[in-house]
């Protein structure tokens, strides 16, 4: 790689740094928008759902842009578009209008990631592809857990809405860069944009996302849950149905026919969900059961987001080396571990002791999100890498949506039955469910390879 080729590569990097950390920083000020909104954790969780959900529709959109159109102008529009969505979130006037800022970053976040994916991909050399995956894993692996870290020193000192406005210098650097040093790299097709499809997942994601946020508030024999979920389930099986048989698909979803891909995709999504899910399950935690600050409850987070931002490059060396299956195995056990002592220890401790058990938690993490990445995009042939990498980051927001809406849903299901508000049981309830879809991830691990692959790139 060259070095105007890591400069690049880089300011690519910056963008998106911030745009993933937006998808979080608000987790740290659900509390604080809780009682400024009158908000149930239910609703006021759609600050970081709706993000997410925006996030995947976007992705796959990214594998049609990317064919069609120059690198370089697809990063400075939707850079540009993601600091409209801050700046709106900075002057909303209501919980909605906040919301609709987060989308709006969305939309442009949507399309820088899968962009410093491709990028990445198609600049490393042969055999160095996981020490390149390992430093853009300080973009989308670090971003969203230092994200609380870096909200909870901001909300110590300034309103919630320094979360936006103290974020937008960095795009205008991002836009700015980009500007100058970005080349008009494209691939020369012409494809075809399937709207059935964006329809069809947009709704099948709305349902679905509505139908787990509700539940645990709301009778599950209810159109609140049971309608959304019965009508989320149909839009899925048409989704499948149309896509799959499309010769102009939204999403390409027969690259699931490589089977190391396809479980590469599923111990990810099981795993980004159970950390998502955590950014949430934390500063409730401590803001609203140990009664700690903001800035407290970033300070959980810090010890173990700084270990995943150190070790994130030499995780993508490790990869370089030994199988996937050993480095995914041994980050669960680790992961496992950390869960079980938030789970039984954790809830009933001090923020000192719930710092301890989330930075064990990332000791396991940071050794299995670039291996993953690298694993499942690294066996793709060159021409299915765009769709490759649209379907790994959206099934990842999608499941670090739906992590956090059914997490929640069972501390809430918890608390409502004992008529109780946020409370240590709830929040216990939360990890333990964590721990199972872990223990799931595991189970589906050891389907991976141990002899090392020829990648395609």
């Amino acid at each position: 790689m060259s070095r105007k080729q890591k400069f690049v590569l880089g300011v690519m990097i910056l963008g998106t740094f911030f745009g993933i950390m937006c998808s979080t920083m608000m987790n740290i000020a659900l509390p604080t928008l809780m009682r400024v909104y009158g908000l149930s954790s239910a609703r006021v969780q759609w600050i970081s759902n709706g993000y997410m959900m925006v996030n995947a529709i976007m992705i796959p959109v990214s594998a049609y842009l990317i064919k069609k159109y120059s690198y370089r102008n697809l990063f400075l529009i939707f850079t540009a578009i993601f600091g409209l969505g801050t700046l709106l979130g900075a002057c909303a006037p209501t919980f909605p209008t906040i919301v609709a800022g987060r989308m709006i970053q969305a939309v442009g976040s949507g399309i820088m990631m899968p962009l410093v994916n491709v990028m990445a991909m198609k600049y490393a050399a042969n055999g160095h592809q996981g020490s390149v995956m390992g430093i853009v894993g300080l973009a989308f692996n670090f971003s969203p857990i230092i994200g609380p870290s870096v909200a909870g020193l901001i909300l110590d000192f300034f309103n919630w809405r320094y979360l936006f406005i103290l974020v937008l210098p960095f795009i205008v650097i991002t836009l700015v860069l980009s500007w100058l040093v970005m080349p008009h790299l494209s691939t020369p097709e012409n494809p075809q944009f399937n709207v059935t499809g964006l329809v069809t997942c947009s709704l099948m994601l709305w349902f679905l996302l509505n139908g787990f946020s509700n539940f645990g508030t709301e009778p599950f024999v209810s159109c609140g849950v049971a309608g959304a979920l019965f009508l989320g389930f149909l839009f899925l099986i048409l989704f499948v149905g149309t896509q799959w048989h499309s010769q102009h698909p939204f999403v390409n979803l027969r690259i699931f026919r490589h089977t190391q891909f396809t479980i590469a995709v599923m111990v990810n999504c099981l795993l980004i969900s159970t950390m998502y899910g955590n950014t949430i399950l934390l500063p409730l935690l401590v803001q609203n059961v140990m009664h700690q600050s903001a800035f407290v409850s970033g300070l959980v987070i810090l010890p173990g987001a700084l270990s995943t931002g150190l070790l994130s490059p030499i995780s993508g060396k490790l990869f370089d080396r030994y199988p996937i299956r050993w480095m995914v195995t041994y980050g669960l056990i680790v992961d496992l571990f950390g869960t079980a002592m938030q789970a039984f220890i954790g809830v009933h401790s001090g923020a000192v002791f719930a710092a301890v058990w989330q930075w064990v938690r990332q000791l396991g993490i940071v050794m299995l999100l670039i291996p993953l990445q690298t694993q499942a995009l690294g066996i793709l042939p060159n021409e299915q890498l765009p769709d490759g990498v649209a379907m790994f980051n959206t099934t990842r927001q999608i499941a670090a949506s739906f992590g956090m809406a059914f997490v929640v849903a069972m501390v809430n299901l918890t608390d409502n039955h004992y008529h109780i508000g946020t409370s240590a049981r709830g929040i216990q309830v939360g990890f333990i469910t964590c721990f199972a879809i872990l223990c799931l991830a595991l189970v589906i691990a050891q389907f991976f390879h141990t002899n090392r692959q020829e990648f395609q790139h």
